[in-house]
C-alpha cells in the first residue's frame, strides 16, 4: 500500500513519457524534479500519510521524512522514472495551459493534467518557473481505488541548497 501510495504522489516528481504536445512541459517539469536536486514539502489530507512528507532527490537516491523522521527510500530515482514511463504508455493522460501566474516573484506557467492509470485517477494542477521549466508548487487529487482512498497533496519545491538529510 505503501509504495502505491508513494508512486501516485510521485507523479508530481517525475516523467520521461512521450505524450501529446500539451503535456511536454508538464512531463519535463516533473523529470527535473528527480534528476535535478530538489526538496519537496507535501501536506496530504489522507490519513496514511499523517498529514505531511519531505522529499528530497539527489545523487540518483530518494530520501523521504515522515513523522519526524528521515530514511532513504527503497525506491531510486531510476524506478520512478521507469514507473512512470510505464504510467504513460497503458494510462491516459490530457494536460491543458491554465494561466500565468506567479509563485512569490518568480513567474509561472500553469498546467492542468488528468491521468487515469489501471491504478489510480489523478487530477493535477502544477505551476511550473518560466525561467528554469521547474516545478514551483503543484495540487494533486488522487482516487487510488481498491479500497485505498483518495488523497489530496500540496506541494512546493525548492532546488538551492539541496544535500541528502544524513
Amino acid at each position: 500500500m505503501f509504495r502505491s501510495a508513494f508512486f501516485m504522489c510521485m507523479a508530481l516528481a517525475s516523467n520521461y513519457a512521450m505524450a501529446a504536445d500539451s503535456c511536454q512541459p508538464v512531463f519535463d517539469a516533473l523529470t527535473k524534479v528527480v534528476t535535478t536536486p530538489s526538496h519537496s514539502y507535501t501536506t496530504h489530507t489522507a490519513a496514511a500519510a499523517h498529514g505531511g512528507t519531505e522529499k528530497i532527490y539527489v545523487d540518483g537516491k530518494i530520501y523521504i521524512r515522515a513523522s519526524g523522521k528521515w530514511m532513504q527510500s527503497p525506491v531510486t530515482t531510476a524506478e520512478v522514472l521507469e514507473q512512470e514511463k510505464e504510467n504513460e504508455k497503458q494510462g491516459k493522460s490530457t494536460c491543458n495551459f491554465v494561466r500565468n501566474d506567479f509563485v512569490g516573484v518568480e513567474p509561472a506557467m500553469v498546467y492542468s493534467m488528468h491521468r487515469e492509470t489501471d491504478g489510480a485517477k489523478e487530477d493535477d494542477q502544477m505551476w511550473i518557473s518560466k525561467l528554469t521549466g521547474r516545478p514551483l508548487r503543484g495540487e494533486q487529487d488522487v482516487d487510488m481505488g481498491r479500497n485505498l482512498g483518495k488523497d489530496h497533496c500540496s506541494t512546493r519545491f525548492e532546488y538551492s541548497n539541496v544535500r541528502p538529510p544524513m
